[in-house]
């Protein structure tokens, strides 16, 4: 089977190398990927003198046409909201990503809830603001703890949650000036978990459940970032919970988009709080999450191209029950200076060496460039991920760390306590 996958980022190097693994895989093409990832894919930065637009629709199927690519991974939420799916899947080429109808699960959440609703799926309460003279009557609607978002698609930076009124206000009219609407929303109690499933219509297979790490530093202090770690599976989590989020959650919205004319096709990942009483969706993602995707795919053994290519053809439901590793994974990001405001680019990444994708740690690319002396240069926020496997979250995390603190880089951070909760015996939040 010949692949291409679209992105650049750790989540797409993850599926890279699970793909890897896969005995089916005989090729696999990266668009536009980056120079971290050249041992695992031929990496195609431009197409005819141009650079990789990742939402232009006709440059991707003209790529995928000349690989003769037997299956288009789509990556991020981007091409997926604008349509890139839909473009392969005309062209005839079998896509893993939902079509564009199908993505605005997550490239508006208020038709998300509408969904929810339409379902019968615990969510938050929400209001839509689209001028900021509305931002003070909504925001007295809510409250204490106030929890505001853009309407559209952030990169997973787009949320504040403060009990800071001015805070939430200042938020919502920096969202509006940006030219998105504004959800305000009920405030959800409880710990987090991600859970992805592969969905094809009505057909949902669950993953692992997981969790993120959203705030920039320990404690959950500081800003929302993209996710400053993760990790799988969840110890706290009830036995039943996985079975209840897709019976509860992800059935009924896979049902819905279907009797809505959209069905869902590829990777659907609900973000729900674990509250009191059960689970409630705090959001949808229309594709793999980042960074939880590479704790995930970290503990899988079912070859993954064939999982997905059955998805992108229809066929999930004959497939076996998905198997797994037994044990924990965890992901730390190395971030660079001054994310996620002002990243920093260009410093030197020190102490990378030769990667043992074989190992139960290795390192994963998600912001590096090649110098032309062969030396790695952070060229992102989010720069590199360590990941590591172990017997349990208390083995993962030390094999993690291990790998992180041989790294290098000026002014770069991570977090040390990326599922310490959980290692204790505690939930984490």
């Amino acid at each position: 089977m010949r692949i291409l996958v679209i992105g650049s980022g750790a989540r797409e190097h993850a599926l890279l190398l699970a793909l890897s693994k896969d005995d089916s895989v005989t090729d696999l093409h990266i668009a536009p990927g980056g120079d971290g990832m050249t041992d695992l894919a031929v990496c195609h930065p431009e197409w005819e003198g141009a650079a990789i637009d990742v939402e232009d629709g006709a440059q991707i199927t003209a790529l995928a046409t000349e690989l003769q690519a037997d299956l288009v991974v789509v990556g991020p939420e981007i091409p997926l909201v604008a349509g890139v799916g839909d473009a392969l899947r005309e062209a005839g080429i079998a896509v893993f990503g939902p079509s564009k109808e199908a993505a605005i699960i997550e490239g508006s959440k208020a038709f998300a809830k509408d969904v929810m609703n339409a379902a019968g799926v615990a969510t938050a309460t929400a209001t839509r603001i689209e001028s900021s003279e509305d931002i003070e009557a909504v925001l007295d609607a809510y409250g204490p703890q106030y929890v505001v978002k853009d309407d559209g698609l952030a990169g997973g930076k787009g949320v504040v949650v403060t009990s800071d009124r001015a805070e939430a206000a200042a938020h919502a009219r920096s969202v509006l000036d940006a030219g998105n609407p504004v959800l305000v929303e009920s405030f959800l109690d409880g710990p987090e978990v991600s859970l992805f499933c592969f969905v094809d219509g009505e057909t949902v297979v669950p993953l692992l459940p997981a969790q993120d790490h959203k705030r920039a530093f320990d404690n959950d202090e500081g800003p929302n970032t993209g996710g400053m770690g993760a990790y799988a599976p969840l110890p706290w989590l009830p036995e039943d919970a996985v079975q209840r989020i897709v019976d509860e959650v992800c059935e009924p919205v896979a049902r819905e988009m279907v009797a809505r004319g959209c069905p869902y096709s590829g990777l659907l990942y609900a973000g729900l709080a674990w509250g009191s009483a059960g689970p409630a969706v705090v959001e949808f993602n229309c594709r793999f999450g980042d960074p939880e995707t590479q704790a995930v795919l970290a503990l899988l053994t079912t070859p993954l191209a064939e999982v997905l290519a059955a998805t992108a053809q229809g066929r999930l439901a004959e497939l076996p029950p998905l198997e797994w590793h037994e044990g924990a994974a965890l992901t730390v990001v190395l971030a660079a200076a001054g994310y996620p405001a002002a990243p920093q680019k260009g410093d030197v990444i020190h102490g990378l060496g030769a990667v043992d994708y074989e190992g139960d740690s290795y390192v994963l690319h998600a912001g590096t460039k090649r110098t032309e002396a062969g030396e790695f240069v952070a060229n992102g926020g989010r720069v590199l991920n360590a990941v590591a496997r172990g017997t349990d979250v208390e083995d993962a995390r030390a094999k993690a760390y291990e790998l992180i603190e041989s790294l290098e880089l000026e002014g770069g951070f991570y977090r040390s306590d990326i599922a310490l909760k959980a290692q204790r015996g505690e939930i984490s939040i």
